[in-house]
């Protein structure tokens, strides 16, 4: 039988597929550009020329010169031919160049590194059913996590409109002074932006990711809030102590191989009238709502390579992937012990979800 193509959907199929290849290896170079200090050296400095842009950037200008072609190329960089410049118009800077802005993206294209690192372990996890373990990927897994997902945390935890303001009493109970558990907190920066927005209240990050505790534990020194937040080596399953007034679980809950044993031991550690705060990415379950978008393209991607794979490398009884769903979620937990559940907020990246004992 012969197949009758259409060949103006083929044709259409191979330039998405074309302007997918190039978004995939340009990402490289907006990581370079990203840990190179290029984004930041041209942010309001106005029209540069490749010249002037090494001389800022102490680099070699052949080389900044094919970058700056690549990023002209993708629309990040704009180029005047009269006298060869290249500006990086503030608007991108925002998104570039700026790891405190809300609107910062670059760190997600330092997971990069990581993801295809594992391509061959990945390979056999597909072919055994074994995982890749957190810890098995390369440092940049770790470090690209946590600035990708920090600026996220900078806008939205805290404020009149944030996910803690969200929640039924929880920042009066931190402005009188409260215990308070971050679970899963790699580097800490969600621990610490609560830390030092609530001086009264005592916070503790929990971890099982040795390196990623003590790069939080240099971060709070940094920070000069040691007298109120700690961080420790233990996971979810079996971190210490009991009379919590919060527990915290922010993007991590899928990534656990036996949540449904974590939200039974987050039920004996809280207090009766404590509250267990659960953000997951926005990623829906139904298919047919990630066609055509790209937050669940990235987020399903990651699911691939790092999230399902993390949760596989455990060995427990349930390996959600980071678009499980709020059905799943809520599932897991109520059947844990929670008797209370709601979505108490969202935005176009995550879900905050509320349980209560």
């Amino acid at each position: 039988m012969t197949v009758m193509l259409d060949q103006s959907r083929v044709e259409q199929f191979m330039g998405q597929v074309i302007t997918d290849a190039a978004a995939a290896i340009s990402g490289l170079t907006v990581a370079l550009g990203d840990r190179l200090g290029l984004y930041e050296a041209m942010a309001g400095a106005g029209p540069l020329t490749s010249t002037e842009l090494a001389g800022r950037t102490a680099l070699v200008e052949r080389y900044v010169r094919e970058w700056l072609a690549c990023q002209v190329a993708g629309g990040y960089v704009e180029h005047d031919p009269a006298d060869q410049t290249y500006t990086l118009p503030d608007e991108h800077a925002a998104v570039l160049a700026d790891p405190l802005a809300p609107t910062y993206l670059a760190g997600a294209f330092l997971l990069l590194h990581a993801a295809y690192a594992t391509e061959e372990a990945l390979l056999e996890a597909f072919r055994t059913g074994a995982g890749v373990g957190w810890d098995a990927h390369p440092e940049s897994l770790f470090t690209g996590t946590a600035k990708f997902f920090r600026p996220g945390y900078l806008a939205n935890i805290l404020g009149d409109h944030g996910w803690l303001a969200a929640l039924d009493g929880v920042e009066d109970k931190l402005i009188a002074g409260a215990s308070v558990a971050d679970l899963g907190c790699g580097f800490g920066y969600s621990t610490l932006l609560m830390a030092e927005a609530f001086p009264a209240s005592r916070f503790v990050g929990f971890d099982y990711h040795r390196p990623s505790i003590e790069a939080a534990r240099a971060l709070a020194t940094d920070a000069g809030v040691g007298d109120r937040v700690r961080f420790e080596v233990a996971s979810a399953h079996d971190f210490p102590g009991t009379g919590y007034d919060l527990l915290t679980c922010y993007d991590c809950l899928h990534d656990m191989g036996d949540p449904g044993g974590a939200a039974a031991h987050a039920r004996a550690a809280v207090a009766e009238d404590g509250t267990w705060m659960i953000v997951e990415p926005n990623a829906s379950e139904n298919l047919a709502d990630t066609v055509g978008n790209p937050i669940a393209r990235l987020f399903t991607a990651a699911s691939v390579a790092i999230c399902l794979p993390a949760a596989m490398a455990q060995g427990g009884p349930v390996a959600l992937g980071n678009h499980a769903g709020e059905d799943a979620v809520r599932d897991l937990v109520t059947e844990a012990g929670w008797s209370r559940w709601r979505r108490a907020t969202e935005t176009p990246v995550n879900r905050v979800y509320e349980a209560r004992p």
